[in-house]
């Protein structure tokens, strides 16, 4: 496999998702970004070009042995914050990431907490 073609790959996916997904001020856009260590995820008004709530699994409370249980915390704390707000509704951004493990965990949790995805 040549150097750079799974990081170019994602990136073209994301830059096709980005050509629909949109996010208003009524209903924000929830953007996840997965690294090999950590994954962080923000709610962002792209009209007004500001991040409303963000959450990391970076930070201290997170709880959870594996990536995969971080990621459904981060989820779970991004939810909360966001009910704060009275967000109630996202359009999810999964950044050019496949809809599985980590990015699938913490979509799940959002919506457990009561949040449409």
């Amino acid at each position: 496999m040549a150097q750079g073609t799974r990081q170019s790959a994602r990136k073209r996916r994301h830059r096709r998702i980005r050509q629909r997904v949109v996010g208003r001020a009524k209903r924000p856009r929830l953007a996840v970004f997965r690294s090999l260590k950590h994954t962080y995820a923000q709610v962002i008004d792209d009209a007004a070009g500001h991040t409303l709530v963000a959450a990391s699994s970076r930070e201290r409370a997170t709880q959870g042995s594996t990536k995969v249980q971080r990621a459904a915390d981060v989820g779970a704390r991004l939810a909360e914050r966001a009910k704060e707000l009275q967000i109630t509704a996202v359009v999810f951004d999964r950044g050019g990431h496949h809809y599985h493990g980590r990015v699938k965990a913490l979509a799940d949790a959002v919506r457990a907490g009561g949040i449409a995805v």
